[in-house]
């Protein structure tokens, strides 16, 4: 049945689409065979062919099978972006196994988790990170330790001497170039990046398709440790078909990566969309805006997926009358509102709409999308290719007219499966509506008449800090642990750049009062958490309020932060 938004369509798009019936693995190598020698990825200067990529990951994949790894066997992936990543991260699916993909800026007591719960025997990363996995298994009893580490060189797979508009910048140039030596891992066994490459060794059939375990990527929640979503070949597939057919990309395309891969944006609407497209990719490890500015001008980028806080932080660099943006055709992105000052600009200098979308771990990124030629600001867009995606009350599950708020729901071929080892966690995340099985986002939102949504509140007690998710929860859970905290609630405050940040009220044991100040918490939670976890303000109260059942109304300290 048609739907509001239906008459703002993108008059060549269908509604759905029947995605390829392969495995993730296949659209690499058809693409290594269609295009022999065009350059796939760009870094730092340095081109790698389709065939090229395709070497690399068999390779990898050959020493994968020979240590052990097997058809499901689930694979640590802990890198920022570089080559090496998309080679591992295709290498693990060839060798029919599965990818979880851990944010490199977490730390030992974070990356346990990512371990011990996937059953996790080998990792692969980069070598200013491998001391800190390490750290994580050897902390853990024997039989939960990682058995393998494959660990690589930034400098694998770049020219150290690069030099004009493709070198890093100089503040990178140490992080970069530095050889790290390879960690030691108890009971276990590390591997150079080169050394495993390095060999002859037989293939295993490629026995994975649509309906088997592909991406295992972890997302926290309201309660205790994250959980991983498990998502399948065609759940990934679908969504990296549909981003390529939404934002019209063809293999004449080049496009910026520099949203983390290791995110499920960064996977699917780039990584995954454009190597389906057959495109060229220029990588970048990280943000920084001049390197940007300097690479879409070098490289005639002509997509550029991003957060909005990047397109702000480029618009004001002292250089940016140096940069050319004339190549672009395609800008968008999520994660946080774009304001509106900044979008008219981008509209009235360079004729570009910037698209803002939507999605979640648990939706392989887009679920939601502004149609590039019919967008609305501060707005997360109309349901994506094959999306059904309702606002219902959260109480009774029953859809809502316009104009009301509601929970968001999403149905389609992009949801996930559900929660990895945890059924509970599962079958609360589901309902049924019209005989559809929908999943709970979390969300609040309203529907305008023309069917498109927008963002209102949440029900889940999520940060959002220049697009990082941050989970009360999983830091408050990790703060515990210091010896000085009684009790800690974490909530937002506002921040005039990230939106958000993270904010701890903090109650001391009353022997550490006086011994321990906030900048020593916050210095303490530097080293036990991702950075963009770490609370930057922290207030130390006598007491937090609490229910009458005891719990910790956390609502009531967000609420007093907001009038301040």
């Amino acid at each position: 049945m048609p739907r509001p938004h239906h008459k703002f369509w993108p008059k060549r798009l269908p509604h759905s689409i029947t995605p390829p019936q392969t495995s993730l693995w296949d659209n690499l190598a058809i693409n290594a065979l269609r295009y022999p020698t065009k350059p796939a990825l760009v870094f730092f200067g340095r081109s790698f062919s389709y065939p090229e990529l395709v070497r690399q990951a068999e390779r990898l994949a050959a020493r994968l099978h020979a240590l052990g790894v097997r058809k499901g066997d689930r694979v640590l992936l802990d890198m920022q972006n570089c080559p090496q990543l998309l080679i591992a991260h295709f290498a693990i699916l060839r060798a029919n196994a599965v990818v979880v993909p851990v944010n490199p800026m977490n730390r030992a007591e974070e990356i346990k988790h990512y371990i011990t719960d996937p059953d996790a025997r080998v990792a692969i990363t980069t070598a200013d990170l491998g001391a800190e996995i390490a750290k994580a298994s050897d902390a853990l009893p024997e039989k939960d330790r990682l058995q393998h580490m494959l660990v690589t060189q930034f400098t694998d797979a770049f020219d150290a001497d690069v030099a004009g508009d493709n070198a890093p910048p100089q503040a990178w140039r140490d992080w970069l170039l530095t050889r790290h030596p390879l960690p030691q891992l108890a009971g276990g066994t590390v591997h150079s990046w080169t050394d495993a490459l390095d060999n002859t060794l037989p293939l295993p059939p490629l026995e994975v398709g649509p309906a088997d375990l592909a991406i295992l990527p972890y997302t926290s929640g309201t309660t205790g440790l994250p959980k991983g979503c498990m998502h399948t070949h065609a759940s990934i597939m679908h969504n990296a078909v549909a981003s390529s057919a939404w934002g019209n990309a063809t293999a004449e395309n080049i496009t910026l990566l520099v949203v983390p891969m290791f995110h499920i944006t960064g996977m699917v609407s780039l990584m995954h969309a454009n190597i389906y497209t057959g495109t060229t990719l220029v990588m970048m490890p990280r943000w920084d805006r001049d390197l940007a500015g300097r690479l879409i001008s070098r490289w005639k980028v002509t997509s550029w997926t991003n957060i909005p806080t990047m397109v702000i932080d480029l618009l004001g660099s002292p250089d940016f009358d140096k940069y050319d943006l004339s190549s672009m055709v395609y800008i968008g992105g999520g994660g946080a509102a774009m304001p509106q000052a900044v979008a008219q600009r981008l509209f009235e200098q360079f004729g570009l709409r910037y698209a803002e979308g939507y999605g979640l771990t648990e939706t392989a990124a887009p679920s939601h999308t502004n149609p590039p030629d019919a967008t609305k600001q501060q707005c997360l867009g109309v349901p994506f290719i094959s999306c059904d995606a309702r606002v219902v009350d959260p109480e009774t599950l029953q859809e809502l007219p316009a104009g009301e708020q509601g929970e968001i729901v999403i149905h389609g071929p992009m949801v996930f499966q559900g929660y990895w080892k945890n059924p509970g966690a599962t079958a609360a995340a589901f309902f049924e509506l019209e005989g559809k099985r929908f999943f709970r986002s979390g969300d609040l939102g309203r529907v305008d008449e023309d069917g498109y949504f927008f963002l209102t509140d949440r029900l889940k007690r999520m940060i959002n800090a220049s697009g990082f998710k941050v989970w009360p929860a999983e830091v408050e859970a990790l703060m515990f642990r210091h010896p000085a905290i009684q009790e800690a609630c974490i909530i937002s405050a506002r921040d005039s750049y990230r939106g958000e940040t993270v904010k701890a009220v903090v109650v001391l044991r009353a022997s550490h009062k006086g011994q321990v100040s906030e900048q020593d918490i916050i210095g303490w939670c530097r080293e036990n958490m991702a950075v963009y976890k770490v609370p930057r303000i922290v207030q130390f109260v006598d007491a937090l309020p609490k229910s009458g059942s005891g719990k910790v109304m956390w609502r009531s300290l967000q609420e007093d932060e907001a009038r301040t």
